[in-house]
């Protein structure tokens, strides 16, 4: 196969946050439901808040930055291996990351 892949992937640590809250939930929380009442119906009263899907999710988590390299169309099967090297040539390594996530691939024309 010929050709070259773009590989976008980012750096796991430790330390790192990841929270999945339906809407539901966030809007039955009083301390959320107050702030967006107040932010949106200032002075308003009797207000509901209301979701017409229940499986709403918002997702919290560290931002991270993404890096890129490139590859070649064969080495798909070492994509992971080949960020981790790539990691360790960029001196990217910080103390408590525990590995790589691929975000995205594209296929690229040479």
């Amino acid at each position: 196969m010929e050709g070259k892949i773009l590989v976008t992937y980012k750096i796991l640590c430790k330390s790192d946050f990841n929270l999945e809250v339906t809407l539901e939930q966030l809007l039955a929380n009083e301390k959320v439901a107050k702030v967006i009442k107040s932010e949106f119906a200032k002075g308003i009263r009797n207000i509901a808040l209301n979701t017409k899907s229940d499986n709403c999710k918002l997702k919290i988590e560290t931002q991270k930055e993404l890096y890129q390299f490139e590859a070649r169309k064969d080495d798909f099967a070492d994509l992971v291996t080949l960020a981790e090297e790539d990691v360790n040539a960029r001196k990217l390594n910080k103390k408590d990351c525990i590995g790589v996530e691929l975000v995205d691939i594209e296929t690229t024309k040479e």
